[in-house]
């Protein structure tokens, strides 16, 4: 008797032997229903006379369930009766088989409709009940990598009713902690859920708490840099925590009549096996105690210098708060930073040439309670840009803005100060980052003033002209809104000292301000400022 259960694509497939007779692996795909039949029944079939279709007809031996009415409640009783994960604790064995089929049959429901691969999420649903049968969420954190994973995880949380409708603001695709108290971490794409955990970790050690975290990452997003740059950190750190491989591949073919089960890759097999060696222990302990030697030799008596000055000040606060931790990444620590890791050696973590487990981390640690500095070098911090970073407004006004960028945000804010003695009340952004912009703030900027200038230390092609890109095939710039930028001039400035360099490239304060009162008209004004 062959057998096919729910599939994935659209389509039947099945293999025959020389004999055409149908072996017992046939497959149904993407058919959110269940398919018996028997060789027998199919052959007949496959064999009736080519002049003449017939449909084969139903019986004991062969039995096809049609596509499910939507507009029909299906019948989920255990899943019904689930009001919070902590129940599963309740259930037998038994009934958890029973709920995960009704998990799949409502997971089927509404993803077919889709035409989206269903197979990671339908992996992921006996890992999803396990997870939740064994810890305490939402005490215990329980990260999810992949969009996909988490739709089982929003069926136990009673979120699943509106997640079709997530486009037209429904619950969100992926996990959210505005959005449920199940959700540990906000993710928006995937390999970021180690990272984050170690941070959940650590916070929860530093804070003397007892939860649990849980990070799972799939077969795919696995492979991605900070996936193996946020394990190396938690191996350094020994941390306590469970990071979970879900291979889907292994998930989808549980009783393979063939072959092995071979790991996801030669790499996990052999770290795996590595990392659980007690030489390998060793060897990690002798090498951090050779760093922490190796980082007090470099401490340098010399002038005083920024760097200096800002962790004197960041020892200060952390006296005061223990909250505060410093996260440093880059090839080489600054020697002024040695001063906060013998000052606080629990809460200094250098993560070494790892931006982008860096920033991750630090947001991990940050959702745990504590207050993280993340220090990352400015040459290597572009590798960290792809941590989809938001602006911020720092003073309401009205009719202009000023988006700054880097260290000109300060400027806008003096030229603030100017214009607001001459009775004129603007905005001041911090755009924070220049790639990724975010377009929200931009376009809020927009639509809700009369004109926009942005403000950077920078030339012709740099961060404005990304914001004009942006506004322009947006339509802001077919409305209201009138932009006009300050960079710096496309030519050289003569050696001088950093202010006057600024001043003979018009970045001041009342360079920018005497700009904003030019666009308004105020054209006496603004010479009069610049006098």
């Amino acid at each position: 008797m062959g057998s096919a259960s729910i599939g994935y694509q659209s389509g039947i497939s099945a293999r025959f032997d020389r004999n055409l007779n149908l072996r017992s692996d046939a497959t149904l795909s993407s058919l959110p229903c269940k398919v018996d039949f028997s060789r027998k029944s199919f052959l007949s079939a496959a064999t009736s006379t080519h002049n003449k279709v017939k449909r084969p007809e139903c019986s004991n031996r062969a039995r096809v369930c049609s596509l499910p009415n939507t507009d029909e409640k299906l019948e989920t009783p255990i899943l019904d009766s689930i009001e919070t994960p902590s129940q599963l604790k309740n259930l037998t064995v038994k009934e958890l088989k029973h709920l995960a089929d009704e998990i799949r049959t409502e997971l089927l429901s509404v993803l077919w409709k889709t035409r989206k691969s269903v197979k990671p999420s339908l992996a992921a649903i006996e890992l999803t009940l396990a997870l939740h049968y064994v810890f305490r969420a939402p005490v215990d954190k329980i990260l999810w990598d992949a969009v996909e994973q988490t739709y089982a995880h929003k069926v136990l949380t009673r979120r699943w009713s509106s997640i079709p409708s997530r486009q037209n603001n429904g619950v969100s695709g992926v996990t959210s902690r505005l959005e449920s108290e199940y959700d540990s971490f906000g993710t928006g794409h995937g390999c970021n859920s180690i990272s984050a955990g170690l941070g959940l970790a650590v916070a929860r050690d530093i804070k003397g708490k007892r939860d649990r975290v849980v990070a799972v990452i799939d077969s795919v997003t696995i492979t991605a840099g900070q996936a193996y740059e946020a394990m190396s950190n938690a191996g350094y750190l020994d941390s306590n925590m469970i990071v979970i491989l879900n291979d889907n591949r292994h998930s989808l073919h549980p009783n393979m009549a063939d072959g092995s089960k071979a790991s996801i890759s030669a790499l996990s097999s052999f770290m795996s096996k590595i990392q659980s060696s007690q030489i390998f222990r060793k060897f990690r302990e002798l090498a951090k105690e050779k760093r922490d030697a190796e980082t007090a030799s470099i401490i340098v008596k010399d002038r005083r210098t920024y760097s200096d000055c800002f962790v004197e000040a960041l020892v200060m606060e952390a006296e005061k708060d223990r909250d505060i931790v410093v996260v440093h990444a880059g090839i080489e620590m600054d020697p002024s930073l040695v001063t906060f890791q013998e000052r606080f050696p629990e809460r200094f973590f250098n993560v070494g040439l790892a931006e982008q487990h860096a920033v991750t981390f630090s947001a991990g640690l940050s959702s745990g309670g504590l207050k993280p500095f993340c220090i990352i070098p400015s040459a290597f911090l572009q590798r960290a840009y792809d941590q989809i970073g938001r602006g911020r407004v720092l003073l309401e006004g009205q009719k202009v803005a000023l988006l700054g960028y880097g260290a000109m945000v300060q400027n806008c804010i003096n030229a603030h100060s100017l214009l607001s003695k001459l009775g004129l009340n603007v905005t001041v952004a911090d755009a924070r980052f220049c790639k990724p912009l975010d377009i929200k703030l931009v376009r809020d900027l927009c639509q809700n003033h009369k004109f926009l200038i942005t403000v950077e230390e920078g030339c012709v092609g740099g961060f404005g002209s990304h914001v004009a890109q942006f506004i322009a095939l947006d339509g802001q710039l077919d409305g209201k809104i009138k932009w006009r930028p300050i960079v710096l001039p496309d030519g050289y400035i003569e050696e001088a000292s950093p202010n006057e360099q600024l001043a003979l490239a018009g970045l001041t304060g009342h360079h920018i301000a005497a700009t904003a009162l030019s666009l308004l008209g105020r054209t006496r004004e603004a010479l009069l400022l610049m006098s």
